[in-house]
């Protein structure tokens, strides 16, 4: 990796056009909020098409690196009580590894420590280059930073890229997730997934649980982290505690 070169002390504005809400992610053995992610939204608090269109191709890298420090200042200002994802376009991190250097930064203007953040990057993205981006996180895993593999299970690939990247976590696809209680092909590839994970130290994350079924064949099967509609929608611009099944 290059020289890092240094970047200004000083906070940059908001990217125009960008919000955030956040949505928890559940440690449902300890019924507490283990993390909340950052998801972006546009002015109006919908979906952020808007805010990508209007980035063009030269200011993608600025962009990713921007508003992620933006999720960071938005997330700290609610009184972020614990860990944070944030996504990352890996495109933009091959062509400058030091391209997650401003987020620390940031986070460290906040009070919040390297440890409490946590990467995600889709497996679809990932896999294109998995060597160079375990050597990238090398660095930023040794300051205390963490990742995680989004929509994992939704290519080809996945298992494979675990051979060549071992990330902190992944995050189960949701079309894996839909209905898995009543599937019995999709269990089958989940508990590959469960069982290599565990073999590699990785938690698991199954995400967009959306009924009680779901959950209680995760939770079954193990798993303890869970995100989606069950648990909590995306607040703007707030933590909202999450809900719980069975408790009313």
């Amino acid at each position: 990796m290059p020289e890092h070169l240094g970047r200004p002390a000083a906070p940059e504005p908001p990217w125009p056009g960008c919000r955030y809400a956040f949505q928890p992610i559940v440690d449902h053995v300890s019924r507490a909020v283990f993390s909340y992610e950052a998801l972006m939204r546009s002015a109006d608090g919908g979906p952020p098409g808007p805010v990508f269109d209007a980035v063009q191709p030269g200011q993608r890298h600025r962009f990713d690196e921007l508003t992620r420090q933006q999720a960071v200042a938005s997330a700290a200002a609610l009184g972020l009580p614990r860990h944070l994802h944030l996504n990352c376009l890996p495109a933009g991190l091959l062509a400058d590894p030091w391209l997650l250097e401003g987020t620390l930064e940031e986070a460290a203007r906040h009070g919040l420590t390297p440890d409490r953040l946590i990467v995600e990057m889709t497996e679809s993205e990932v896999i294109d280059d998995p060597a160079r981006f375990a050597g990238i996180f090398d660095h930023y895993r040794a300051r205390g930073l963490r990742v995680a593999i989004d929509d994992f299970g939704a290519g080809y690939s996945g298992l494979n890229l675990l051979a060549a990247f071992q990330p902190d976590q992944v995050k189960v696809d949701m079309n894996l997730v839909r209905g898995i209680e009543s599937h019995g092909p999709r269990q089958a590839i989940v508990r590959a997934i469960l069982q290599c994970c565990t073999d590699l130290g990785i938690d698991v994350i199954a995400e967009g649980v959306e009924t009680p079924a779901e959950y209680a064949w995760f939770a079954a099967e193990g798993v303890r982290l869970f995100q989606g509609w069950l648990f909590g929608r995306p607040a703007l611009e707030a933590l909202t505690a999450p809900s719980w099944p069975g408790s009313g």
